[in-house]
């Protein structure tokens, strides 16, 4: 999924978005959680850094300052503040790994070396999936080394396996400059830490706060006057998308899937347990789902299943492999 701009706004706790806000879903917790997490984010980059007391030996006040965070180790109960929340301030490059994994202890110095060399432009977060089960299950590691990039709180890329280090370099060059290119500052210089951050655009701003307080007609309102202002506006247009989703998520009977699968003939039917699957973060589970419409339907009812997996192809970006297999399919159904 391409990274976007996070909702504003109130959340609650962190934990049942976990798989929402990296396996690219969409719905209400997440887009809170994302906000929480870049309020933190923020808030903690505006706190003057207090000197910390010198031990005997130590070096004095007057001494350099430690250079930029570039490789930590993360747990289930730092993942929030290592990750999600650092990762509002600079990309972070997940490493899953595991105590037993040969090809991991060939690829982790590879990405430490990596870290080391960007000087603090990105993070590698080291994750033991064994000790570590919730969040390999939340992000849906079925293989390692797995290695995956985080920005603003959401998926933008990954890769399975030890690369060879000039694929990985390629890997990390192309997170960096996704999100803005930043190049490595020296170390202790003010911003050593953090991207530049991008002005706030006051429309997407209120149309975040209405989406996070859950006033989606408001929020799709906000989002068509600014397309109908300015038609190529960056974020406006996949927001939208994301609010038409949640808005119909909002309204589906909670058991949509089962419904959907007793009524194959049912189109309607279809088009809500599709939703609701992409929001629960199975993106395969939609696409088929609608492919699978698309094939039996006829008329009006095939092209409203094309129309609605179209639109999904947009949520979930359209860099993503699962899109790209399922245009193959979608060609394929309609040709």
């Amino acid at each position: 999924m391409q990274p976007g701009r996070p909702s504003r706004g109130g959340a609650p706790a962190p934990g049942p978005a976990l798989s929402a806000a990296l396996a690219g879903a969409v719905d209400l917790s997440a887009v809170r959680a994302r906000a929480e997490a870049r309020e933190r984010a923020e808030a903690q980059a505006a706190q003057p850094q207090a000197r910390p007391a010198v031990a005997d030996g130590a070096a004095p006040p007057g001494a350099a300052p430690a250079g930029p965070v570039t490789v930590v180790d993360v747990t289930e109960a730092t993942f929030q503040t290592e990750v999600l929340d650092r990762s509002f301030q600079v990309p972070v490059v997940l490493d899953l790994w595991a105590e037993w994994c040969g090809p991991c202890k060939q690829l982790s110095p590879v990405l430490e070396r990596l870290a080391d060399e960007g000087g603090g432009s990105w993070v590698l977060a080291k994750i033991d999936v064994d000790s570590n089960q919730a969040i390999a299950q939340a992000l849906r590691v079925q293989s390692i080394p797995s290695v995956k990039a985080v920005f603003q709180g959401q998926m933008l890329g990954e890769f399975t396996g030890a690369l060879p280090e000039a694929q990985v370099r390629q890997f990390v060059q192309a997170v960096v400059e996704a999100t803005g290119g930043a190049p490595a500052v020296a170390d202790g210089a003010p911003g050593a830490d953090v991207l530049p951050e991008e002005p706030e655009d006051p429309r997407v701003v209120e149309a975040e706060d209405a989406t996070a307080r859950g006033d989606f007609d408001e929020a799709a309102r906000r989002y068509r006057e600014i397309l109908a202002a300015e038609p190529s506006h960056p974020r406006a247009a996949e927001a939208l998308r994301e609010v038409e989703l949640l808005r119909r998520v909002t309204a589906a009977p909670t058991d949509a899937v089962a419904r959907a699968d007793a009524a194959p003939d049912d189109l309607d039917a279809q088009l809500v347990a599709a939703d609701v699957e992409l929001a629960d973060g199975d993106v395969e589970g939609a696409f088929h789902r609608l492919l699978d419409a698309v094939r039996r339907g006829a008329g009006d009812d095939r092209e409203r299943a094309r129309t609605r997996l179209v639109e999904l192809f947009g949520i979930v970006g359209t860099d993503d492999p699962r899109v790209t297999v399922a245009r193959r399919d979608l060609s394929r159904a309609l040709y």
